[in-house]
């Protein structure tokens, strides 16, 4: 089963990190949040990648290529002009970089990847937010109920941290970035039938706003709720506190050994 990873937008919200490069390949823990988001679902026996590329996808063309001849170990003869590759990066990934257009809107990324999807099941994500969603549940919550699509439903991080506060209205606690209690949105971390590559128009066509909101009228997208971790990388904000978790050996979405 391939993943889809949208990773063509501009990032214009974290501008401090994609006036050069595109936000997907932004770094944390000295990696690209895209090779975050891959080794997660490569953990759960899902290797095959189709990057949906768009803004400066020469960066992440240039990553994959080197990370593929220059990760790992190296034995270099000086005196022959020679090198060699003595131990590799064990990552078993097959990777598609397809570049889908710098004005193209996520439903059309997709649906330029038609060649890649029409024949089975296929998964999507953006390439901006981390969880320890369970995949293989996921994909199993998928297959077991019969619908085109699931996307998986979390409940938004508290953009401030909380308080604890006691009847005596005296401060006990502080609490960071509590999940908070109003409501589900879409996190990503889709399932599709190929069926749903008709329902996309043209490179216009919005995954959220036509394509979802229309299964969701049909009563074809099912939706996998998630109460574990779940962070989307939208701000310096975020950015820094994905680099706090990852830094104190405290990322929830390392769920790789």
């Amino acid at each position: 089963m391939k993943t889809v990873i949208l990773a063509g937008g501009f990032g214009t919200r974290l501008t401090e990190e994609t006036a050069n490069k595109p936000k997907p390949m932004v770094e944390v823990g000295g990696r690209p949040i895209l090779w975050h988001i891959m080794k997660s679902y490569a953990q759960y026996g899902y290797k095959e990648f189709v990057i949906a590329m768009g803004y400066k996808a020469d960066i992440i063309k240039k990553y994959f290529v080197e990370y593929a001849d220059l990760s790992g170990n190296l034995t270099v003869e000086i005196s022959h002009g020679t090198s060699r590759i003595t131990q590799r990066e064990q990552d078993e990934w097959v990777i598609h970089l397809e570049d889908t257009g710098i004005h193209s809107n996520t439903g059309g990324r997709i649906k330029q990847l038609s060649k890649w999807l029409q024949d089975d099941t296929f998964m999507v994500t953006y390439g901006d937010g981390v969880s320890n969603v369970p995949i293989k549940e996921l994909v199993n919550f998928h297959k077991s109920h019969g619908k085109l699509a699931t996307l998986t439903a979390v409940r938004p991080p508290a953009r401030f941290g909380g308080l604890v506060i006691n009847e005596q209205k005296v401060v006990t606690k502080f609490t960071e970035k509590p999940q908070a209690g109003e409501g589900w949105i879409n996190g990503g971390f889709l399932v599709f039938e190929p069926q749903v590559l008709e329902l996309i128009k043209d490179n216009t066509s919005s995954l959220e706003a036509d394509v979802l909101e229309y299964l969701a009228k049909e009563n074809q997208l099912a939706a996998y709720c998630h109460d574990g971790f779940w962070q989307c990388m939208d701000t310096l904000r975020d950015l820094k506190y994905l680099e706090g978790l990852w830094s104190a050996g405290q990322a929830p979405w390392k769920v790789w050994s």
